[in-house]
């Protein structure tokens, strides 16, 4: 006999009926009820552990990981009066690096886009492309980037400090960060629910 996962409160109920065609409205109705207290409680909690899972990782080169580098990030925003949204961005950029390398932007901006301002949505899916403007020597970048495109764009200048002033200065292993706990009520800030809803036309 297989187990149910536990419910996050004990005084909540389950829904009986297993397939969701068959559920009642009396199903639909607990769920909604349960749902809106649950991501609240339990989503930053969910980020977090994402986040705090590449606290050992190794690195291909930089003198420090992504973990220590996202806290490094977050702190200098936090030094320059950033808001919390933009301050808990910072942290957030980098979060998919490892498991998806080569969209770990789009990954961050899917992540924070129900949560945070256009701005750094675009931000988000940007940064990775623009900040590799510096990379253009290297043997993997075979001409390099044409930006144009974007640079009249509203949000290529916040994308474009964000680039220079925060991320590209951000991988000193003498660097005095803050430590994960200062950040957790501001995650919980920005992940309250509900979010806004994605537009799927």
């Amino acid at each position: 006999m297989g187990e149910r996962s536990p419910l996050l409160h004990e005084d909540w109920h389950y829904v009986e009926h297993l397939d969701q065609p068959d559920m009642t409205v009396s199903d639909w109705s607990r769920l909604s009820v349960q749902r809106k207290i649950f991501y609240p409680e339990f989503q930053a909690r969910a980020v977090l552990n994402l986040f705090e899972s590449g606290k050992d990782e190794p690195t291909f080169g930089y003198q420090v990981n992504h973990y220590r580098h996202a806290l490094q990030v977050a702190t200098m925003m936090v030094r320059d009066q950033r808001s919390e949204e933009d301050i808990v961005v910072g942290l957030l950029h980098d979060i998919g690096f490892h498991a998806c390398p080569e969209r770990h932007g789009a990954f961050a901006a899917e992540l924070l886009g129900s949560y945070v301002s256009e701005a750094n949505v675009w931000m988000l899916r940007h940064h990775q492309v623009i900040g590799e403007t510096k990379a253009a020597d290297a043997p993997d970048h075979n001409e390099p980037m044409d930006f144009s495109r974007w640079e009249n764009h509203e949000h290529f200048a916040w994308t474009l400090e964000f680039c220079q002033r925060y991320d590209e200065r951000s991988m000193d292993p003498d660097f005095d960060a803050k430590d994960i706990d200062y950040f957790v009520p501001l995650i919980k800030e920005v992940f309250a629910y509900p979010g806004t809803q994605p537009d799927f036309s």
